[in-house]
């Protein structure tokens, strides 16, 4: 992964969110393969900090690594980072993330989201970048029935606030880079999992549970189907990204416009995901006979805000980088289950 883009090395990148699950993939990547990284991150508690803070002191490890413990509501703070970084490329993927949990704290998504953006998109205008990437979500195809989701179709219907607060991130960027110039991708993601990964997500909560002779939670029954995508194959599709800033459209056409592009800006959305939807339930056995044991499995409803199905359609981004997912949830899975066992032990 980090020798395919060697070209292109030794660049200063900002990333937001560096202490979170995909940031910090994406830091220990870049400085890899001889980047300066800078990261900003408020490290909340949303999840258990200790987690957060294991992660950094990982990043830490490494000369190339700056920190900056900031909350990207405060714009001046933000500014003054992309002042003094001097950094011709971001990567913004701080959010308040979670579906369920903007049911019960919507102002959290407001905060972090809307406003946390609007600082990283000033900051962008007062200190120009050659490239803005920023973490939307497959959450934003909300109510679309037809699969695989395809970017040039719309997402005018999101079910969840966290999704309605990624959809207008998307709008956010267009209006910035009209405005002032600022080449901007939007990278959706789909059902990421790995080793690090969040507290609050399937793969931990499961394995967590099964570990502890707990239930696991499945709604819907257990029928529902997901695009699962290992978080190296994430991180990849970002290198990827980085050095390719999108101009104009010249086949934009205002008659019948693409929601994923712009004739009137330097800017596009792409999905980033395996491109293969899976059941669940497949999930969970593979998790069963990676840990070698059997989930007790509590069968609840469908949850609000929930879908049935994703399934990211990755052609776009094929054809503009050469992306190509390599893991299936057997090895990723696997890999996740390996770390789990030892960062917190088998119980």
């Amino acid at each position: 992964m980090s020798g395919a883009f060697s070209e292109v090395a030794d660049m200063r990148v900002i990333v937001t969110g560096c202490a979170g699950f995909i940031g910090y993939h994406l830091c220990e990547a870049l400085l890899a393969r001889g980047d300066q990284v800078v990261g900003v991150d408020s490290v909340t508690d949303y999840y258990d900090p200790a987690l957060k803070e294991a992660r950094l002191a990982r990043l830490d490890r490494s000369k190339g690594f700056e920190f900056h413990r900031t909350d990207l509501a405060d714009s001046g703070a933000v500014k003054q980072i992309f002042k003094s970084a001097s950094a011709a490329h971001v990567v913004h993927l701080a959010a308040q993330a979670g579906v369920r949990y903007s049911l019960k704290r919507p102002e959290a998504y407001i905060s972090s989201n809307i406003d946390g953006f609007l600082s990283v998109l000033e900051a962008c205008r007062a200190h120009p970048v050659k490239h803005l990437v920023f973490a939307s979500t497959s959450s934003v195809y909300g109510a679309t029935g037809a699969m695989p989701f395809e970017e040039r179709r719309g997402s005018e219907h999101p079910l969840t606030l966290y999704a309605a607060t990624k959809k207008a991130n998307e709008m956010m960027a267009h209006t910035y880079a009209h405005l002032f110039g600022i080449p901007s991708t939007g990278v959706r993601f789909f059902t990421v999992y790995g080793p690090w990964g969040r507290p609050d997500m399937a793969l931990f909560i499961f394995t967590k549970a099964i570990l502890e002779g707990r239930p696991i939670p499945l709604f819907n029954g257990g029928d529902l189907k997901r695009d699962f995508t290992y978080v190296d194959d994430i991180v990849d599709g970002l290198l990827r990204l980085l050095p390719m800033a999108p101009g104009m459209d010249p086949a934009w056409d205002p008659a019948q416009p693409n929601p994923a592009t712009s004739g009137v800006a330097p800017y596009r959305l792409l999905n980033i995901g395996r491109g293969k939807t899976e059941p669940l339930m497949r999930y969970v056995e593979v998790l069963e006979r990676r840990l070698g044991r059997k989930a007790d499995i509590e069968r609840l409803p469908m949850q609000d805000g929930d879908v049935k199905e994703t399934w990211a359609d990755t052609s776009e981004l094929k054809r503009l980088t050469g992306f190509d997912p390599s893991t299936n949830i057997d090895e990723g899975v696997g890999r996740f289950v390996d770390w789990y066992l030892d960062h917190y032990g088998r119980t």
